[in-house]
């Protein structure tokens, strides 16, 4: 069953006096409880893409649905409140908050919610122990090596239970254990939890571990060239 649908999207920005093309009439269908990898060499419109499915930008044209919900026509404001509710992020370099512990930051997403603070504690800690990581539940990010810390993004992503998660190079500051590490973890949160996760990557070995890839070239989609193919494949 398909949870995210693309049709006919385009994303320029402007620079200066010239409007510089990003995507080019985008069509892709992502399925629940899929996990696919987006490629493509730099400026290919990998980030634009997530972003847009995100709700972190804006198309120009087109139409983008998740779920139903037709999000190329929210206002900013609707938009907003539809990510905090629908969609969790995983980024390259973490983005945690260095004065709270590992614990504090995976609550922070729940304070936006009705939730008391047993019922965020909960959630929490379930989220720790489903990357385990309940036992450094008081360790700030200065005192956690980067896979950890990037167990400790994925806790705090998953911690409101979301329809997507998005990742943006995921592994590309980790070394490749802990890269491993995290690339089955995610595998498990599409395989045993049913998420749909979209992950943007250069590295054909982290693209392998998702069902299907889809790559880009200079804003369209595109056939994978030989090389990429027989690294994955």
């Amino acid at each position: 069953m398909t949870l995210v649908e693309i049709r006919n999207v385009s994303k320029s920005y402007i620079k200066g006096d010239q409007t510089i093309p990003v995507l080019q009439n985008i069509n892709l269908s992502i399925g629940r409880k899929e996990f696919i990898a987006l490629m493509g060499p730099s400026g290919s419109g990998k980030s634009t893409l997530l972003n847009l499915i995100a709700g972190l930008d804006s198309a120009d044209s087109g139409v983008i649905s998740v779920d139903g919900m037709d999000i190329s026509s929210l206002s900013q404001r609707d938009l907003a409140r539809w990510r905090s509710l629908h969609v969790g992020f995983i980024f390259q370099f973490y983005n945690l908050i260095p004065v709270l512990t590992a614990f504090e930051n995976v609550e922070l997403p729940l304070l936006l919610t009705g939730l008391t603070k047993r019922q965020r504690r909960e959630h929490a800690l379930t989220a720790l122990q489903l990357v385990k990581l309940e036992d450094r539940l008081d360790h700030y990010p200065g005192q956690l090596s980067g896979g950890q810390q990037q167990r400790v993004a994925i806790a705090r992503a998953v911690v409101s239970d979301p329809t997507l998660l998005v990742a943006d190079e995921p592994t590309g500051d980790l070394d490749r254990v802990s890269a491993e590490d995290v690339l089955q973890l995610m595998e498990r949160l599409s395989a045993d939890l049913g998420k749909t996760v979209i992950m943007v990557t250069h590295d054909p070995r982290a693209a392998r571990k998702a069902h299907r890839m889809q790559f880009l070239d200079k804003g369209v989609l595109a056939d994978a060239p030989e090389d990429t193919l027989s690294e994955c494949f």
